[in-house]
């Protein structure tokens, strides 16, 4: 009888992304991604052996792509996969997904909301490519596959691992271009590290709603409603509000002045779009702080974002169109998430 491992068992699904791409050369830091071969997970993996020190690996295929090509059908398909290989495999004890920085968070974000499962989910990416001198690739996969594989990580909802740091989906961002240090919570900081000496250290949970315990399922789900986003500056008229709804938009996210404030001309434009049962959401382009729910913006029906980036709002209002656009409920939503 084959003897049944006693490490634990965790999924890696590539998603391509920094983490993935082979450089021309070792000092091709910078437009490697224009260039360079997009390695298949399996791939990955076995140019860093390291991985396998963790966890007993499953090598699962899934895009070999740049994140700047990452759109919600991939969210929906990756969705789906993650619940396939966790109803099937009993003994996995979590997934890594690897993933290019850009869209890194949105990702994460999306599957924050709509997992039913509750084994640890851990997206990773690189600043770096893995044939780049000094690149974090190699550490940042195994610290995400110690990280999946922890009995710590588990009903946290879904994780990010970048530069030793734990960080919950809903609050991280990108907030630098190639610094390693790029991901941040801005208002509230990260959960934990994944350490040196290969423990995993939590010092903090979410509170926020997170996957499994929402509303938001999208098994079966083809298409996701489309909600774009306009960013406020000195002067704006409001016409991106008007031409996105043109352009088929249910929702439009305002990045808006700090904090939380239209021009006079996105007001006009946002009023004409609501009146049209178009979901207006107002987030800011400030980085972080509260969006405050204020009664100005509740009698024009429009939903204030709490601290979500606009990236994240444009997440979470895509979800909540698949069951209202009420601004009232939509609104109970980003309170509760």
């Amino acid at each position: 009888m084959a003897q049944v491992s006693s490490r634990p068992r965790v999924a890696v699904v590539g998603a391509g992304g920094s983490i993935s791409i082979v450089g021309r050369h070792s000092l091709d830091l910078a437009e490697y991604g224009e260039f360079g071969r997009v390695l298949e997970v399996d791939e990955l993996l076995a140019l860093f052996p390291e991985t396998s020190t963790a966890a007993d690996l499953v090598a699962v295929r899934f895009r070999a792509l740049r994140s700047t090509a990452v759109g919600p059908r991939d969210w929906l398909e990756l969705n789906e996969l993650i619940h396939r290989l966790i109803e099937g495999d009993p003994r996995l004890a979590g997934v890594v997904v690897t993933h290019g920085t850009a869209t890194l968070e949105e990702t994460a974000y999306f599957l924050n909301l709509t997992l039913k499962v509750a084994l640890p989910v851990v997206v990773v990416g690189a600043q770096r490519p893995p044939t780049g001198l000094s690149t974090d690739a190699a550490l940042n996969l195994v610290n995400a596959i110690r990280v999946a594989a922890a009995p710590a990580a588990r009903g946290l909802g879904v994780l990010t691992l970048l530069n030793d740091e734990i960080q919950a989906a809903r609050e991280v961002t990108k907030a630098s271009t190639y610094r390693l240090q790029a991901f941040r919570s801005p208002d509230v900081g990260l959960l934990g590290y994944a350490d040196p000496d290969g423990s995993v250290a939590f010092y903090r949970a979410p509170t926020r709603r997170h996957a499994p315990d929402t509303i938001f399922d999208t098994r079966g789900v083809a298409e996701l409603p489309r909600v774009d986003i306009a960013y406020s500056y000195a002067g704006s008229d409001g016409a991106a509000v008007e031409a996105l709804v043109a352009r088929g938009a249910r929702g439009i996210v305002v990045a808006g002045l700090a904090p939380g404030m239209l021009t006079p001309g996105e007001g006009e434009a946002a009023a004409a779009v609501r009146e049209r049962g178009v979901l207006v959401v107002l987030s800011t382009r400030a980085g972080s702080g509260r969006v405050l729910a204020r009664s100005k913006l509740r009698e024009a029906g429009i939903v204030a974002a709490d601290n979500l980036s606009p990236q994240k709002a444009r997440v979470l209002a895509m979800l909540a169109l698949l069951h209202t656009s009420d601004p009232v409920a939509v609104q109970r939503l980003f309170d509760e998430y």
